[in-house]
């Protein structure tokens, strides 16, 4: 292995970090996202390495992590498995070429299988006339539905990006320790960014002997700098009544307990103090929630509340899209506002507006 791979410089081929033991992180490139990339991790055991995650569904990133594994010592057809975190694209979408490419199962939480299974079956139409009545109903503007119904009434509907990912063929139970011969790896259940995202936690000493128990894959659900989109498990085929962020909150708590001695996430970069960056993101989002109860002083649509939120732009910067993600995310803030009591429906309105209690 390279000086440039053991660091991760970047000039000389694929970003690659030896974080020791037999574990690896790649960076592989997400095109046109402000995250940059997702660090896919390799995990060397006795039946041969196995990745945690795959990175986008895009040449450049197959490339790259292709010739990332090269860099850890392997070559892609060497792989023995492949475990998702959770089924976002930026995590799941090289799946299915992985597997083609060496014959790796590829194993996931059955929730987000689930997930997986219905975007691959359904009909993109009807994600859109599900998305359009979602929007109607949390008071969008008739000028940001407009090109939506447009788009439908004109056939020009596009597939699904997951529509592409692999089926899982094994699933991540969790509590258990996973068949990863000379090693020992335990899933944790970790729902809220996904309703089957799980954490992977390595219980094993610390390379450098750093004190608390073993590392932690976290993927999206704890991240350094960052605390990632909590919206609603949206899904036209599954209406099942959720609260989104009651999971999440719960699941950061779950994750302190552990006392890693590391936390190798998914985007960014390796860090320490779990329990610290936990106690920062509860504090974040109660924060949030005591600021969005105050803004419904006023009563509000889940698009208003959107609106009047605090992002890291101004609303008329958001760009269209992400105007959608925005109001998934107010829309889950509110659900959890409503299930503590602190916020409630006022009867009759339509759309549906929503007040202080």
């Amino acid at each position: 292995m390279t000086a440039a791979a053991r660091t991760g410089a970047a000039e000389a081929g694929p970003r690659v970090t030896d974080h020791r033991g037999g574990v690896w992180s790649i960076a592989v490139p997400i095109p046109d996202n402000p995250l940059g990339h997702t660090l896919v991790h390799l995990l060397e055991t006795d039946r041969g390495p196995v990745l945690v995650d795959t990175g986008w569904d895009d040449p450049d990133a197959w490339d790259t992590l292709t010739a990332g594994i090269t860099a850890c010592g392997f070559d892609v057809t060497d792989l023995h498995g492949v475990l998702i975190t959770h089924h976002h694209p930026d995590h799941h979408g090289l799946s299915a070429r992985v597997r083609e490419a060496s014959g790796a199962w590829i194993a996931m939480h059955a929730a987000d299988a689930d997930v997986v299974r219905r975007t691959r079956e359904a009909e993109p139409g009807r994600w859109l006339d599900y998305l359009i009545a979602k929007l109607t109903a949390a008071g969008a503007p008739d000028g940001h539905l407009a090109p939506l119904r447009a788009a439908r009434a004109e056939g020009r509907v596009r597939g699904l990006p997951g529509q592409r990912a692999a089926l899982p063929d094994r699933e991540i139970t969790p509590g258990a320790l996973l068949d990863l011969p000379g090693r020992r790896l335990r899933a944790v259940w970790t729902p809220g960014h996904t309703p089957g995202h799980v954490c992977l936690h390595l219980e094993e000493d610390h390379p450098a002997r750093r004190p608390g128990h073993g590392r932690l894959f976290s993927g999206d659900h704890l991240l350094p700098g960052i605390s990632p989109h909590i919206g609603l498990y949206e899904d036209p085929d599954d209406a099942t009544p959720t609260d989104p962020l009651g999971d999440y909150l719960a699941s950061l708590e779950d994750v302190a307990r552990l006392a890693p001695a590391e936390v190798l996430p998914a985007h960014q970069y390796a860090f320490t103090d779990a329990a610290g960056r936990v106690r920062d993101l509860l504090v974040h989002h109660e924060e949030r929630l005591a600021g969005l109860r105050a803004l419904l002083a006023v009563p509000r649509t889940p698009w208003q509340l959107a609106e009047a939120m605090e992002w890291n732009r101004p609303w008329e910067r958001i760009p269209y899209g992400s105007r959608n993600i925005a109001v998934s995310e107010a829309e889950a803030h509110l659900r959890h506002l409503v299930r503590r009591g602190l916020a409630e429906a006022v009867p009759g309105s339509e759309p549906v507006t929503y007040r202080a209690v």
